[in-house]
């Protein structure tokens, strides 16, 4: 529901209608300049609304789609959209890039909230990089990996101070982490360079951590990788990254997978294509095979009259899905090969057989790829 006696955003900045992204810009340099508190001593209570107003008008009017909808539908349309002003993330870095760092224009909108940002921080996550065999990953394999990181240090409780002298509030900035500086008829903040921002120093520090709150150490963690993983599969172990600074959460380790490929299998999803070369007598009489499969041999009936490039499907006999979609299907390929080398008594066998048989030795239909093929079959 759109506030009541909302102004127009552009007579808010002064511009007409029709007026461009630079244009909007300056008027809202302009507004700010003119209505920021610290400009209005005497005052501060309207100069502030009028501010909070004049930022309002320039997140919506600087933002194309935003002001596309505010031109069709006025205030109503953004606050029935969902879009409405909001005076965090973009808004902000707007208004740094226009005016620097002046004025303290985030504390303005966040109902001026000061002092030391939390010393607590939470920990980096981390990447691990493993290659696995074909058959580990297809079967699931459970492992144990090495990690150098960032533990908890227990001497200091993780503070990064000497046992019984704890942390004390900063003399520079007074514990609020921020310096401020009147200039002219602006106020300056700067991050106070003594604590960084934290509002707090450590009085004497940890001797095992030398203040820091974490030692290095390797950890040995145990892994469960699924059946059916494949290259750039990426588990997440959660907390098992950097522990946080100054007792701060750890972050995640991030195991990123590389699967080699097989000898002879190739896969696409959980689905795996071979290829199987038959004699021409086992293509035109027909024959049972006992042919490669995960971990066991599968039998695979060839029947008679199979033409080279026959595609045989085994269901469920392919790779796990990792999400729990159950098995992939597993497809042979079938190319008849013909002999390059014949014993006198084989030609004479074969030049009977060719004179009794006979080919329209037409040109065929273009071909396709195996996966094709695999589609027009089984699609």
């Amino acid at each position: 529901m759109a506030k009541a006696h909302q102004r127009d955003y552009y007579e808010v900045l002064g511009v007409a209608r029709t007026a461009a992204v630079e244009e909007i810009k300056a008027a809202y340099r302009k507004a700010a300049l003119k209505w920021h508190p610290d400009r209005n001593p005497a005052n501060k209570t309207e100069a502030e609304m009028k501010f909070r107003e004049s930022t309002e008008a320039y997140s919506v009017l600087s933002d194309p789609q935003k002001r596309q909808v505010y031109d069709t539908y006025g205030h109503a349309g953004l606050s029935g959209a969902g879009g409405g002003v909001d005076f965090s993330g973009t808004i902000f870095q707007d208004f740094h890039d226009i005016f620097g760092d002046f004025f303290g224009f985030e504390d303005l909108f966040s109902g001026g909230r000061r002092g030391g940002r939390s010393r607590s921080q939470r920990g980096s996550d981390l990447r691990y990089d493993m290659t696995l065999a074909f058959e580990e990953a297809a079967a699931g394999v459970n492992t144990k990996i090495k990690i150098p990181r960032q533990e908890f240090c227990g001497a200091c409780n993780g503070t990064g101070a000497k046992a019984g002298t704890g942390v004390v509030a900063c003399q520079t900035c007074g514990g609020r982490g921020q310096l401020a500086y009147q200039q002219g008829f602006f106020t300056i903040t700067r991050t106070c360079p003594a604590c960084q921002g934290a509002g707090q120093i450590i009085k004497e520090r940890c001797a095992e951590c030398r203040g820091q709150g974490r030692i290095e150490r390797e950890k040995t963690i145990e892994l469960r990788i699924p059946p059916g993983v494949d290259t750039r599969t990426r588990l997440r172990v959660q907390g098992e990254g950097e522990a946080g600074p100054n007792g701060g959460p750890s972050g995640d380790l991030y195991v990123v997978l590389e699967v080699k490929d097989h000898s002879f299998f190739e896969r696409r999803g959980a689905d795996l294509y071979c290829t199987i070369p038959i004699s021409l007598a086992q293509a035109t009489l027909g024959v049972e095979l006992q042919v490669p499969g995960l971990g066991a041999e599968e039998k695979l009936k060839i029947p008679e009259g199979t033409q080279s490039g026959a595609v045989f499907r085994l269901r469920g006999k392919g790779l796990a899905d990792p999400h729990g979609g159950g098995k992939g299907d597993l497809y042979y390929h079938v190319r008849v090969l013909t002999p390059t080398k014949l014993t006198r008594e084989q030609r004479k066998l074969i030049e009977q057989l060719g004179a009794s048989l006979h080919v329209d030795n037409k040109p065929a239909e273009r071909g396709s790829s195996l996966f094709d093929k695999v589609k027009d079959i089984f699609g």
